[in-house]
């Protein structure tokens, strides 16, 4: 009997050996997400389109056939090359691809220079909102108590300000300030959109923190001696890197919007003078004006709006994918 017990056990092994085999490798779990993000086809899509406007932002400068200052005397309010003739009239020239605007400057270099404002105000103030966020976090839900309690105060007050009105009143009341000359408005522009942004950010890590820190490594860690702040950084923050990452890809369709209704409503960026500015224009501002001349040239209107719905909809595509990939509930999915 003993010996028919020892042959079954052996036999169990060999076929769960055998089965792991067949599996291959165990996967980590940041190794298993990444699998299910290149599985997920809009995510890649999403990517694609990001990386794309990123290369143009950075590369304006060569891609852009016409400085985005330089007025084309007698030129103005050209339909694009693909149009015959718009309404004023006016034929289409193949030198300027999208037409031209009121002061007879190419539109379509415009939208590439564009692109460097908005894909800027969607990452810097996304990387503010993560480091003030994930800080506030973690303290407050590692230490609990009266801190705890004080920053959550204050969270839920900042938490209460409408998001776009306070945007409007920093940037009416500072415009005229030296803070608000820097870099041409947009220094400002990023303060406006991370003083109110950090808070979602700081709820969830606080959420995830205090549903780690009970875990047995923590109290392992606390017993053998390490500091609060090793124990936050070194062994808390991994664990809850996940839901961090996504709502960072979240953020950043957010701030482009709100830069967008921003630069709309006449208070975004600076208007540059100098063609040798890295920031000249924005979407925001070709959306305002665009609105002024809608009826002569529509594509100073229809251009920027495509460009910003194409931008924003890959950051959700890649914020689901985040998601999706990085659920512990889609694990048995894959």
């Amino acid at each position: 009997m003993a010996e028919a017990h020892q042959s079954n056990d052996q036999m169990r092994a060999a076929a769960v050996a055998a089965t792991l085999e067949m599996r291959g490798p165990s996967r980590s779990l940041w190794m298993d997400g990444w699998y299910r993000l290149a599985r997920n086809k809009a995510a890649i899509f999403g990517i694609i389109v990001i990386i794309f406007f990123i290369l143009v932002a950075a590369f304006a400068n060569f891609l852009a056939p016409y400085s985005p200052l330089q007025p084309h005397s007698g030129k103005d309010f050209l339909p694009p090359s693909f149009v015959k003739e718009s309404t004023s009239g006016k034929l289409g020239s193949p030198e300027f691809f999208l037409g031209t605007d009121t002061l007879g400057r190419d539109v379509f270099s415009r939208l590439i220079y564009g692109s460097r404002v908005s894909m800027i105000v969607g990452l810097v103030p996304t990387i503010i909102v993560l480091l003030v966020g994930t800080t506030l976090g973690l303290i407050s839900g590692y230490f609990g108590g009266l801190l705890d309690s004080i920053l959550m105060r204050i969270t839920d007050i900042v938490y209460a300000f409408p998001d776009l009105l306070f945007f409007i009143v920093v940037l009416i009341a500072l415009r005229d300030t030296w803070i608000g000359n820097l870099f041409g408005g947009l220094f400002l522009l990023f303060v406006a959109l991370a003083m109110v942004g950090w808070v979602g950010e700081a709820r969830l890590v606080r959420g995830s923190v205090l549903s780690v820190k009970q875990n047995e490594y923590i109290e392992a860690a606390r017993c053998i001696g390490a500091k609060d702040s090793r124990i936050m950084v070194k062994h808390i923050l991994p664990n809850v890197l996940s839901p961090i990452i996504i709502v960072a890809a979240m953020s950043v369709p957010g701030f482009i919007i709100s830069e967008a209704i921003l630069g709309y409503l006449g208070l975004g960026i600076r208007p540059a003078t100098n063609p040798q500015a890295f920031f000249i224009t924005s979407w925001g501002d070709m959306l305002l004006d665009g609105q002024t001349a809608i009826n002569a040239q529509p594509w100073m209107l229809l251009a920027p709006a495509i460009c910003v719905a194409l931008v924003v909809l890959a950051f959700t595509f890649v914020g689901d994918g985040l998601r999706d990939a990085f659920d512990p509930r889609m694990r048995g999915n894959s």
